[in-house]
């Protein structure tokens, strides 16, 4: 199976901090997309800074830290993300193995998505995209 490390995602506490930092380190970076999403109690602003295929998902951390480290509202890396050839293939390989599904994501037309976690809680995000051209592989609608 042919896959690679497409992106990281992480809480930080300034989102504009942290595109300064990253793009000191890799000028040719820019905003791909950029949000805020809605989680009921709590929400959180978002983007994706980088190229058309590699990227640094940031999210602004929501709440204060109340000292156990909950992704994706307290700082830190909340997950790696995997390009994949099969993403069907990857989910039964996981499931048959006994690990658990992550997060539940949305139909997409030009993407398909699974989240898993490993033994030791650590999420990790296997996407097969179904588009070769940019614009529509990196569509935030």
């Amino acid at each position: 199976m042919n896959c690679y490390l497409e992106h990281a995602n992480i809480t930080v506490n300034d989102l504009d901090e942290a595109i300064k930092f990253f793009t000191t380190i890799f000028p040719h970076f820019k905003v791909r997309g950029r949000g805020e999403s809605d989680h009921g109690t709590w929400s959180k602003k978002w983007l994706h800074l980088g190229t058309d295929e590699i990227y640094i998902a940031l999210e602004e951390v929501s709440l204060e830290d109340e000292g156990n480290r909950r992704p994706y509202r307290d700082r830190g890396i909340n997950h790696i993300g995997f390009v994949v050839d099969d993403v069907d293939a990857v989910i039964n390989k996981l499931r048959a193995a006994g690990y658990r599904d992550g997060i539940a994501v949305e139909p997409h037309p030009h993407r398909k998505r699974a989240y898993f976690h490993d033994n030791d809680g650590n999420e990790y995000e296997f996407v097969q995209y179904l588009s070769d051209n940019p614009a529509e592989r990196n569509d935030y609608s």
